[in-house]
């Protein structure tokens, strides 16, 4: 199913399942940081830059035009073609792209990535996560998180889509490919394991019936989260979130922004995650560590090489 064959994502899906099942893919998410790093708009610029097939590229182009994150607009170059132009609902995953990054460099790739210039301050803005109410930085630690009525595990997994496809062996760059993010986000189901433990789930049989995910498959995915530093395996069998997947919430926190602001979902199916500090209803935004002010998408760019 890595091709073309498509599947609509289930509209029972809450909030959350819908964004994993539109976002979970290594290949959107690479589409999706060339759009906003070097601006590529049209199907032969992705093509040349992935090096991705084209029956893989049309398929997900198309279903980020079914899902409104891009559109097609026609343009004359000799003959009428048509470019990519992100939505408003698509530059609104900003923030989420800028966090993956900001997660690689701070965990994993240690500086490999170009500085994001705050053009506010004019300093590296090295983004970390802060409430937008009374502004204070902030972690997974600071907040309480409770499911709606109706926002059963079972529907934050979202179904397989696409075959899972994962570049091992091949170093981050510095334009957009996140080896270690790629494992968690770029794969529906490792997503969907890392928001059941940031929802409390530690245990191999409570993952497995939340998520109604086939044993091997987990076994797996926990495997490799172990390897990644992500999760810390403890004597009594459970699986606790380390210092570095804790950081994660960074991503998950914006993830679940987007995902609730933009996608219709069910009534109750929602996650209410309170900043425990203010007592607010959690608004993640990326605060600048130079100057301590939000960073708004106009203001800040990558200073890539060359």
């Amino acid at each position: 199913m890595d091709g073309a064959e498509r599947e609509p994502v289930r509209a029972e899906l809450g909030a959350i399942g819908q964004a994993l099942a539109i976002l979970g893919d290594r290949w959107v998410l690479l589409i999706l940081q060339r759009a906003f790093l070097l601006r590529i708009r049209t199907f032969a610029g992705w093509r040349d830059a992935l090096g991705i097939s084209e029956s893989v590229l049309a398929a997900r182009l198309r279903e980020l035009v079914d899902h409104g994150i891009f559109e097609l607009s026609a343009y004359r170059n000799g003959r009428t073609r048509y470019e990519y132009r992100l939505t408003e609902r698509g530059l609104r995953l900003w923030a989420l792209l800028v966090a993956i990054q900001a997660w690689e460099r701070d965990w994993v790739s240690r500086g490999r990535f170009p500085p994001l210039l705050h053009e506010l301050c004019g300093q590296d803005a090295r983004p970390r996560l802060g409430c937008g109410v009374c502004l204070e930085p902030m972690s997974a630690r600071d907040t309480r998180t409770e499911p709606g009525p109706q926002a059963a595990f079972s529907r934050v997994g979202p179904p397989r889509r696409h075959r899972r496809t994962v570049r091992s062996g091949t170093p981050a760059d510095l334009i957009g490919y996140c080896p270690a993010s790629m494992e968690i986000l770029g794969d529906q189901w490792s997503t969907s394991v890392l928001a059941g433990a940031f929802l409390g789930t530690h245990r191999f049989v409570d993952f497995q019936s939340g998520l109604g995910i086939a044993p091997s498959v987990l076994t797996d995915r926990l495997r490799r989260f172990v390897e990644l530093g992500v999760f810390d395996p403890r004597p009594d069998g459970s699986y606790r979130l380390t210092d570095r997947g804790l950081a994660f919430f960074e991503v998950f926190a914006l993830l679940v922004d987007w995902a609730q602001r933009e996608l219709s979902a069910s009534e109750g199916s929602a996650l209410s995650i309170t900043h425990l500090r203010c007592g607010a209803a959690f608004r993640p935004v990326l605060l600048c560590r130079a100057c301590g002010r939000p960073l708004e998408r106009r203001e800040v760019r990558f200073l890539l090489p060359g």
